[in-house]
């Protein structure tokens, strides 16, 4: 079983922002399979064969929460998931596979590593910058992209989510995915 943790903020006033790149993702793989949600494990939730999709509803800070009550319930291991989210180190239109690491300042990679008491899980990084000179990184990824952003968005959005498929089929061959995906598209 492989489990796609995309993360995000749940309330409709952060669905378009930097933050909820995560969530764009899956909503691209949810609507491509005709997967419809439902609310389970304190997240948005739908199952394809043996392939979970998870948008946890605690909010990006405590997104661990939701993580490991999916694990424990599914009886999984760091090796089974993959996380994808936002990286304002990354520029928009690039995205970047990692296996393990530390949490680079990301509140949500955080509350997960401490959840489970492990970096080694596999992520899948959406470039959100650049973050413009002295704005805060909190006021940066809560604001939504702008229009002139809007074709890259798409583009990254789509490959991206191209990406995740890719994952499921070949996770076992991590390197090929990298060398494939880990460059800028846009």
């Amino acid at each position: 079983m492989k489990v796609i943790f995309a993360l995000g903020n749940p309330e409709i006033k952060y669905a378009k922002t930097r933050h909820n790149v995560g969530f764009m993702v899956a909503d691209r793989l949810l609507s491509r399979k005709g997967l419809k949600i439902s609310e389970k494990f304190q997240s948005f939730f739908a199952k394809d064969g043996d392939v979970l999709y998870v948008m946890p509803t605690t909010y990006m800070n405590l997104s661990g929460r939701a993580v490991v009550e999916v694990m424990n319930f599914y009886k999984l291991s760091v090796e089974d998931i993959l996380v994808v989210y936002d990286d304002l180190a990354l520029p928009l239109g690039t995205i970047r596979f990692r296996k393990g690491g530390s949490d680079a300042g990301h509140n949500g990679i955080k509350s997960i590593i401490n959840s489970l008491s492990s970096k080694d899980f596999d992520r899948l990084k959406v470039g959100i910058g650049p973050q413009p000179e002295g704005m805060p990184s909190e006021a940066f990824v809560l604001q939504n992209f702008s229009a002139n952003e809007a074709d890259a968005l798409n583009k990254i959005l789509e490959i991206s989510a191209d990406a995740v498929e890719d994952y499921i089929k070949n996770s076992s061959d991590f390197s090929l995915i990298q060398s494939k995906y880990n460059k800028p598209w846009v």
